[in-house]
């Protein structure tokens, strides 16, 4: 009987992060136009239960920054709040969040000198409340779409500029939670223009791409890295070299390992491309295609934990623009079928997407109601790497290990952590409650869960509010 439903346990894990989805989620209903931003910054954010989307909203007869919250992984929302309350429009929006500090950067034309200003705004109590905007450059040409990362109390923004009468790629600090900020940091210098920067961080290393006209007529996918947490830079380094252009990049990365996705239009219509580099961005892997359909693909948002690369874009196949899903299980080497997440007579784009723990939460804009509005939608065990065993080892300097594997009414849990820090366990179940939840240390714990009932569950242990570890456990009787 026990081997009977191991069997049955392990066939359902290989198969949870394609059933999973669950129906739409409309998150905004008024008359005026919502949306998520054009470019490829983040509108959504999550930490453990807790999920933040942002967007621009014409409601209030101007364009305004909004936000949403979810503090139950995303099963039920709380109300808009409207973040901006200027003469001007606020737009293109892009939202980080690390532990309980919510970081929100924007464009904003208030200050009237002809072109868009760089503004930000935080929370420290998980998004309840909002401190004062900030405004973070000051030029008389335009600052466009900010893209904004956060690990610990370092945060890291990136944006374009005209300043130097040239579009070019902008970088910017804050080592203290988006209370102070550092000067701003010019990244790229040639005579052509750059263009829609993202970027992401972990530890000390920082990512950055952005699409780059310096080599002709057409723009192509450049990177660039610092390796002390933004004081300095790396070169740049040329990713794509195709004869038509690279399109929105999109960066995430999860140690060592960097994800780069795009849309270029090399063969004649938008496809979705992806390239990695194993070693933190010094050595490069071939472009991969990875949509191979007649009509466009475009606007890739791409998410990783550990080994689970995550990846969304809108698609033109149906003769309607709709959300599609495509997962790698293992660090970005092999790719799984694609999954069409929306089916709605309107227009579906501008998608954005996270994850946490064993979550995935995407957030899009929708035209199905007659005008846009904002769309979520979850997988409550998709984070998880498909098959049996450990979920993720993504630092090396803190591990969980367990026994019994699958258990029944008890499990012996090691923590090795040569942090220091306080460490939490927490256990969830598939739909992403939290089960359980205790301090650990650096010794074995016994941990009782005879109370739960036979399934698959996610052992996770956080250190300062980030999650740097996760396995799965199986509970059989």
């Amino acid at each position: 009987m026990k081997n009977l439903l191991f069997f049955v346990v392990a066939m359902l894990v290989a198969n949870l992060s394609r059933a999973q989805w669950e129906p739409d989620i409309r998150l905004t209903n008024d008359p005026a136009g919502s949306s998520t931003s054009i470019s490829n910054q983040w509108n959504i954010a999550a930490s453990g239960d807790t999920v933040h989307v942002v967007w621009s909203d014409t409601r209030d007869g101007n364009e305004e920054i909004y936000y949403k919250r979810s503090v139950d992984g995303g099963l039920t929302w709380g109300a808009d709040t409207r973040l901006t309350n200027a003469p001007a429009i606020s737009g293109h929006p892009s939202v980080s969040v690390s532990g309980s500090i919510v970081h929100v950067a924007w464009c904003d034309l208030r200050d009237g000198n002809g072109g868009y200003e760089i503004y930000y705004k935080r929370s420290d109590d998980r998004g309840a409340s909002w401190e004062a905007d900030t405004r973070l450059t000051n030029y008389w040409a335009g600052s466009f779409n900010p893209s904004i990362a956060s690990t610990g109390l370092v945060v890291h923004m990136v944006w374009y500029d005209y300043v130097d009468y040239n579009w070019e790629i902008y970088y910017k600090r804050s080592v203290d939670g988006g209370i102070t900020w550092k000067p701003d940091v010019r990244l790229t210098n040639d005579p052509a223009n750059s263009y829609s920067a993202s970027v992401a961080a972990t530890g000390d290393m920082v990512h950055v791409v952005w699409v780059d006209y310096r080599d002709g007529a057409t723009g192509e996918i450049y990177y660039k890295q610092s390796s002390d947490g933004g004081v300095s830079w790396g070169q740049d380094i040329r990713l794509t070299n195709d004869p038509d252009t690279s399109r929105r990049p999109c960066v995430a990365v999860s140690d060592s390992v960097v994800h780069v996705t795009w849309y270029d239009t090399r063969y004649g219509n938008a496809k979705i491309y992806y390239k990695r580099s194993a070693d933190g961005g010094i050595t490069w892997g071939e472009d991969t295609k990875l949509t191979n359909d007649p009509d466009g693909s475009r606007m890739p948002s791409i998410a990783v934990s550990g080994s689970a690369v995550h990846l969304v874009w809108q698609d033109d196949r149906y003769g309607n623009t709709e959300i599609f899903y495509k997962k790698s299980d293992d660090g970005g080497l092999n790719w799984g079928t694609e999954t069409r997440l929306t089916s709605a007579p309107g227009v579906s784009q501008y998608p954005s997407l996270t994850i946490s723990g064993a979550v995935i939460h995407s957030v899009w804009t929708d035209f199905r109601d007659g005008n846009g509005e904002i769309y979520y939608k979850r997988n409550p065990t998709g984070g998880f790497p498909v098959g049996i065993g450990n979920d993720s080892e993504n630092n090396s300097h803190q591990q969980i290990s367990f026994y019994p594997n699958p258990a029944s009414n008890s499990i012996h849990i090691r923590l090795r952590n040569n942090s220091n820090e306080t460490s939490f366990l927490t256990i969830r179940n598939v739909l992403a409650k939290t089960l359980l939840s205790k301090q650990i240390w650096n010794v074995e714990t016994l941990v009782d869960v005879s109370g739960l009932p036979e399934g698959i569950y996610l052992v996770s242990v956080t250190t300062n509010n980030i999650q740097v570890n996760s396995k799965k456990l199986i509970i059989t009787r």
